[in-house]
């Protein structure tokens, strides 16, 4: 699947484990993916990033990924659906951090196997985003895999990353939107992500 990335996807991929080395994070994730993203320059991605004003809200991007390592990545969605059967996860982290001190559930799962081999390994959760971006692709019918597929590829899963960008206004819609302009894939929807 490599073979098919773009030389600024793959720079991209490449960004993602130069944030991950740069924090001291055990594995890549779907956050070191976007934040390598919004530092590549040119290109169909990065015009999109700027006119969804990710850019200049970087700062305001770190803060909600903090806050949700903070509450050990779960997503809004998750919190909302404990609060709803009476779990204040605001509580029990402030109770976790208060006994274990700030950020503790922040911690990476996992040992420093990493270290051994010289390369650190792509959670899960980055591993989908990388085959899900191929199938951004082909549904676009797209021979290539580029720094477009893998930011709607960010945007269509569940999760963290998802969540944040859509609470910065860049949504799987409003992405391709800004890619692809307002009438692009009228009526098409997702593309399967598995």
């Amino acid at each position: 699947m490599f073979e098919r990335f773009t030389r600024g996807a793959r720079a991209t991929v490449k960004g993602a484990v130069t944030q991950a080395e740069r924090v001291g994070a055990d594995s890549v994730t779907e956050e070191h993916l976007l934040l390598a993203l919004l530092e590549q320059e040119g290109g169909r991605a990065s015009f999109a990033v700027t006119a969804l004003g990710l850019h200049d809200r970087r700062a305001s991007l770190d803060a909600a990924f903090a806050e949700a390592r903070r509450r050990g990545g779960l997503t809004k969605a998750d919190t909302d659906a404990l609060a709803g059967i009476g779990i204040d996860i605001g509580a029990i982290v402030s109770r976790v951090e208060g006994a274990h001190g700030e950020g503790a559930l922040a911690t990476a799962r996992g040992g420093r196997r990493w270290w051994w081999s010289g390369h650190r390994p792509f959670t899960s959760e980055a591993k989908t985003v990388l085959e899900n971006s191929l199938r951004v692709a082909l549904g676009r019918g797209d021979r290539f895999i580029g720094q477009e597929h893998l930011l709607l590829a960010l945007t269509a899963k569940p999760g963290v990353v998802a969540d944040v960008l859509a609470e910065h206004g860049a949504t799987y819609a409003t992405v391709r939107r800004a890619l692809y302009g307002p009438d692009a894939d009228e009526g098409q929807g997702h593309a399967e992500t598995g």
